[in-house]
Order: structure tokens, then sequence, then C-alpha cells
């Protein structure tokens, strides 16, 4: 589990495509807290929870890194698959048992891949917005949780268009923005998308009682 309090940024520094799916290796050097890493722990890249394979320290003749296995089902439902060499991605260590919880239940179990729509300075904050696809409008409300690339954020609007919400607003304060890689997103990039899971465990829960 994580709580979508982004570590760090990586850089994808190699990618090699198998029959199986792809192999990344991401270079951490610089982020603190990823000199200790361990074969088989869970890691979450750009809000994609994965495994690390391998891994390099401080120290070694390339420095700090990992690498993670994409099978085809993460490839075709995340855009990981795109990522080429010298990309940035968030990254962040599972919680640990013991440890302060600073942003919400995060699973790194990706629901969808929307897009950026806008980008707006204000003051010395930015806002963006994101489209909402089709099938997720019900998880998110105005002040609620989602987890865009990994990073903890609050729905601040939801717009209606056409009388369907299908964009919303997150507010992003300047460490957010400089300590990931939202402050390098255009309109029309991409962002993996988890909704609280709360909700839709609720959903669950009260389906057929409607």
């Amino acid at each position: 589990m994580f709580t979508g309090i982004v570590e760090g940024t990586g850089t994808v520094r190699t990618r090699t495509v198998t029959d199986d799916g792809l192999r990344l290796r991401i270079g951490v050097d610089g982020v603190e807290g990823f000199d200790d890493l361990g074969h088989g722990q869970s890691i979450s890249v750009s809000g994609v929870c994965l495994t690390v394979e391998k891994h390099g320290r401080n120290g070694d003749a390339d420095g700090a890194w990992f690498e993670v296995f994409l099978a085809a089902e993460t490839v075709a439902k995340t855009y990981l698959g795109d990522l080429r060499e010298g990309d940035a991605v968030n990254v962040e260590r599972a919680m640990p048992a013991d440890g302060r919880f600073d942003g919400h239940v995060v699973q790194g179990h990706v629901d969808t891949v929307a897009e950026v729509t806008g980008i707006e300075r204000v003051g010395e904050d930015w806002r963006f917005t994101f489209s909402i696809p089709e099938g997720h409008d019900r998880y998110l409300v105005d002040k609620g949780s989602v987890t865009l690339d990994g990073i903890s954020l609050t729905v601040a609007e939801k717009r209606a268009a056409d009388r369907h919400a299908d964009e919303f607003d997150v507010a992003i304060i300047p460490t957010t923005y400089d300590l990931t890689t939202l402050s390098e997103k255009s309109v029309g990039d991409p962002v993996h998308l988890e909704v609280d899971v709360i909700a839709k465990y609720v959903e669950n829960m009260v389906d057929g009682y409607a």
C-alpha cells in the first residue's frame, strides 16, 4: 500500500521489450530512501504498483537504480509502455507499518488513463484540469481524494459539460509541482488515475439496495 506522497522522480534509463512484456530500469540518484531497496519489494512508478526485480545502490558505478517488469496487461492498461529513455516518473516506496500516513489509501492499481485538458498558473500555485474517462465520474466528488500518476490530490471542482461532469480540477502547490512530474506535463498528456478505493467498496456493499 502507498499513500500518494511522492518521494521524488526517477529517470527511465533503459527499456527492454520481451515476448511477455516490458522491462524498465529506472535511475533514482539523489532520491532519499532508495538506497536500501530489496528484491521483491513493491514500488509505485507513476502510480502503478510494480515489483523490484534488481537494484543498484548509491556508490555503485551505475549509481542508484531499480528494474521492474511490466506484464502485457500492465502495458495495455497504462501508459508506461510508451515511456522512452530519459523520461521522468514519480516514485514512492510502499508504506511501512509504522510510517506516517500523510496522504490517503493508494493501492497502485490504476483504474484508467485520463488526460490533461488544462493548466493554469494561479499566483504561486497551479490549477490542473483532467478528463474523466467514461464510467468513473461517480467515484469523484468535490473535495474528495484522487490519485494521479501516484500523487495523492484533492478534487477541487468537477466541471460540467453538456450536463455531464467530464472534467475535474485539482490545485497544485509549488512543492508538489516541483517534486513530481506534473512540472513536465502539457495539455494532452496522459496520467494514471486511481479513484478512492473506499468509494468502490461502498458501491459494492450498497449495490442492489438502491
